[in-house]
Parts: structure tokens; sequence; C-alpha cells
């Protein structure tokens, strides 16, 4: 026992990279829910709505930069955009962007169909799933909820999920948003705005941390993701100048199209696709008109209503099989993308909860999008955010990821010498074989919160469930991970200049006397 024991331990500890089962970035790309010869039908499909029905409510500097590069203005005042237009902005549209951390490690790197998982949201409950009760969510739970993914190896950037209730100013909760998010992670983070200004306002206090404004476009660590438009074909007024702030400011930019079929989007599914390409195509010929090759992001987030009620249905099979076709079309243009999946409809993680993440994360995967964001950590269709769902879904997003790496076939891994050594020579199983030790942590992924134990093993251990060892764990990251993400002296100098409404103490363990 002594023996198995330490072997037991030995495999517990942390592995280094070269022997991990996954890494961030796993090749995707091997579903596709369209047939290769519908790409180029919904694409010409998208073009001739951009051409012929345009979009409204341009701002003027929109209307000025586009129109300079060969877009047009309707009789009814919407920006036109020429195929031709298009075609030279996908052909000069920024690729292989990275996405940096704080932290080096960090980094991810958008380029073919490497997939990385992450947050999101704009949750307005938190739930607490051992009381099973909702409350409103606030800055300290933001905070939170960062420093909960710090620590989460298959959680690969973080988007911020909820909206700090407590916080009623838009230029307070905007900036607080961001400085909560970096100060509780050292992955790259994505956050919105409301106002321009504000966009203005927090680049500031992004050059003071980085160290000046130079180093922080050498390594911009935030990203805004931006809903410039209002489906159908509507440009969102506020958020274009948010846009337009972030490009000038070296902000990299998700262009989100979030229409809801049925609803604001038409309700077949392949035409649901259609607009959602055509708005986030328009986006990306503004942000071209603004900063040529600007670092953009293909996000196309067409989502689904129950049409019997009205109400979002993100955890269903359509919304699946939608956005999943939403990263195979951003593989057509070979652009950096994102796309969403994880959007349970469940209250609390149960089953459902299970099963619907489970199988819109895994075709969102394995489409071959770039960034799977709202992954994690959501319920009620994107209404309530859970830290212990964090912890559970992580197990999920590794298991998902070892089926995006796939089947590895090579000669070593073809070799029938392990074969021969057991039958001819051995005791006839491969559970001590030098190659069965060597592959078992190198290929094979072992869960943090899923139980594999034996029945009596399980009964001996409290016979748990997955949320309660899941509310352990958030325990004692709360209790032990405080992230240093700058110094005090840096500290000082944000709260000083920038409306924080993050209070200190809660960024600091307590002291015990």
């Amino acid at each position: 026992m002594g023996g198995r024991n330490a072997r037991k331990a030995k495999r517990a500890a942390a592995l280094p990279e070269n022997m991990k089962p996954v890494h961030p970035g796993e090749q995707g790309g091997r579903f596709k829910p369209l047939d290769e010869k519908d790409l180029p039908r919904i694409h010409e499909t998208a073009l001739k709505a951009l051409e012929t029905i345009g979009l409204a409510n341009a701002i003027p500097s929109c209307i000025e930069a586009c129109t300079s590069i060969g877009c047009t203005i309707s009789p009814e005042g919407r920006l036109l955009i020429p195929p031709s237009v298009v075609n030279e902005c996908l052909e000069k549209a920024g690729r292989d962007i990275t996405l940096y951390g704080s932290s080096p490690e960090h980094d991810i790197h958008l380029s073919g169909e490497k997939v990385y998982f992450g947050t999101a949201g704009a949750a307005v409950h938190m739930l607490n799933p051992i009381s099973r009760e909702y409350r409103e969510s606030t800055a300290a739970d933001l905070f939170d909820i960062a420093r909960v993914c710090d620590t989460l190896e298959h959680i690969h950037f973080f988007q911020r999920s909820i909206v700090c209730r407590d916080l009623e100013d838009i230029r307070e909760m905007d900036i607080t948003t961001c400085y909560a998010s970096i100060a509780g992670t050292k992955k790259h983070v994505g956050t919105s705005f409301s106002f321009a200004d504000n966009v203005n306002e927090t680049l500031r206090m992004l050059h003071l941390i980085a160290g000046s404004e130079e180093a922080w476009r050498k390594r911009p660590f935030v990203s805004m993701s931006c809903c410039h438009v209002v489906p159908p074909m509507k440009f969102a007024e506020d958020a274009s100048a948010c846009l337009e702030a972030a490009v000038r400011g070296g902000m990299p930019v998700l262009l989100l199209s979030a229409g809801q079929a049925g609803a604001t989007s038409p309700a077949t599914l392949a035409c649901c696709v259609v607009q959602a390409v055509a708005e986030v195509l328009a986006g990306l010929v503004y942000v071209n008109a603004v900063k040529e090759g600007a670092p953009a992001m293909f996000g196309t987030w067409p989502f689904v209503s129950d049409l019997r009620t009205g109400a979002m249905s993100g955890g269903s099979g359509e919304q699946a099989i939608l956005m999943a076709a939403c990263g195979q079309m951003a593989q057509y243009y070979n652009l950096p993308s994102g796309i969403a999946a994880g959007m349970t409809d469940s209250k609390v993680p149960d089953a459902q909860s299970g099963y619907e993440k489970g199988y819109t994360v895994s075709l969102a995967a394995h489409s071959g999008a770039n960034l799977i964001y709202e992954s994690a950590g959501m319920h009620a269709s994107l209404l309530g955010c859970c830290l212990e769902s964090y912890v559970i879904d992580n197990d999920m997003l590794g298991a998902i990821n070892r089926t995006v790496r796939g089947v590895e076939v090579n000669d070593e891994t073809l070799s029938i010498e392990p074969i021969r050594d057991v039958c001819l020579e051995g005791p006839g199983h491969y559970l001590g074989h030098e190659q069965t030790l060597n592959r078992m942590q190198k290929d094979y992924l072992y869960p943090t919160i899923g139980d594999r134990e034996n029945i009596n093993n399980w009964i001996d251990q409290g016979s748990t469930d997955a949320v309660q060892r899941a509310h352990l764990k958030v325990q004692e990251i709360l209790n032990n991970h405080y992230p240093e993400n700058w110094d005090e002296e840096t500290d000082l100098k944000i709260r000083e200049q920038f409306p924080v409404r993050l209070e200190k103490h809660r960024m600091r363990p307590l002291e015990i006397s």
C-alpha cells in the first residue's frame, strides 16, 4: 500500500507542460455542420444583403470612414456595402492575432483552427447551489469569479461574466468591471463598455498598469466585446463610438452580432447565419476603415428562442448546431473568431446543465472556432452565474479539449511491440507495461471534481456529489488565492485617478488576530 500511495501521490502532482494530455489551442475543425458547397452560398447571400439592404443608424464618423473606402448611403439613409469593399477588407483584415495575458504563459494565439475556452456573460444574479438561492451580483463577485478562473487550467481566458448590480453609475461600472477582472487573473481579459469616454478613460488606466501607453500597445492584455449592431441590420450608435475608441487605442475588438432566431433574426437557421455573417462583416469593414488590419474577432453569436414562449433557449440543440455553423463560416474566411456555447437554461448545476453544456461546447469546439465564450459558470440562459459551476465545468472543458485533440497515429502509437510483449512474454495484460506507465499521464486526462471512485470509497468519503465537492474547492480558492498583478503604489495611483468601486479590503486575505 505504501508504494501504491506513493505512486498515486506522484501522479496527483502537477505535470510539466510537455507531459500534459491537453493544452490551450488544440486543433479543432473536424465537425462541419454545413456542406462545403453551402459556404460560398451563405457568403454570397450575406454580400447581397449588405449591398442591397445595408445597415441603418450609422453614426457620422462611421459614414465618413466607410464611404471613404467605397460604401454608399441609400435614399433611406442606410449604409450600403458593395461586395468589392467586403472582399478587399477580407484581404486586409488582421489575422494570426495574439490575445495577450498580463503574464506571457497565458498568451492566446488565434490562428487556423486553434481552440480556446473562456468565460463571458452579463448575468445579474449569483447562485448559491447549496441553498439554491439567487441574489444580485456585485463588483466583489466579479473579482471572486476572476480569482477562481485564474486557478482553473482549462479556462484559458476571462471575459467578464456578470453585471455589477451594486454600481448604478455607468462610468463607475465600466471602469470597475475592467479593474476587478484584471485584478483577479493574469489571463487575457475581455470586457465591455457603454460609452466611448469610458473606453478612453479605461485605456489610460491600462497604460498605468502596463507601465506606459507604448507597453500597453505592445501587449494589450484586455479586449473589448462590442455589440456594434442591433439586429436586424442596424448599427448600435453608442457601441459604434466605443468600437472606434478601442480600435484607435490598440484594444482588440470582438465584433458581436447577437440576433435571436425568430425574433430579431430569421427563423430559418441558414438565414440566421446569413444575417449574423452580414452584420459581422459590416463590423469588419468598419474596423478596417478606421484602422487597416486592426485586431478584430469574427463574433457571430445568433441565439435561439423557444418559439412557443419567446424565451431564450441557450441550451438547445438548435443553438449548438447554429453556433457550430458560425464557427465553420469563420474558418471559411480564415478569420480569428469567437462564438458562444455553454449557455444552459437550467437554473442550477444539475443533469440538464451538464448535458446542455456538454453538447453545445463540444460542437462549438469541434467546429474550429478559436474562442469559445460563455463555456463555463453560467445558468438560467445567461441570467445567473455560479462559482461552483466554474469548477465543475473546468473538468468538462478539459474532457472536451481531449476530444478535440483526437487520436494520434504515428509509428510509436501504432507499434505492435507492446502487444508482442504482453501476449508472448508477459502476464497477458498491460497494467504494468512500460508503455502504459509512460502514456497514462500524457494521453489520459483525469478529473478534479468528477467522481471515479468505487461505491465503497465514495461512501467512505462522504457520499458527496459534484456540487458539494466543487463548493469545497471554491472555498479553498477564495481563502487562499489573491493575485497581486500590480504593486501598492500603482494601485494607489489607480484609485486616485479613476472611479474604482471595488473595496480594497476585499482584495486581500482576512487578517486573523
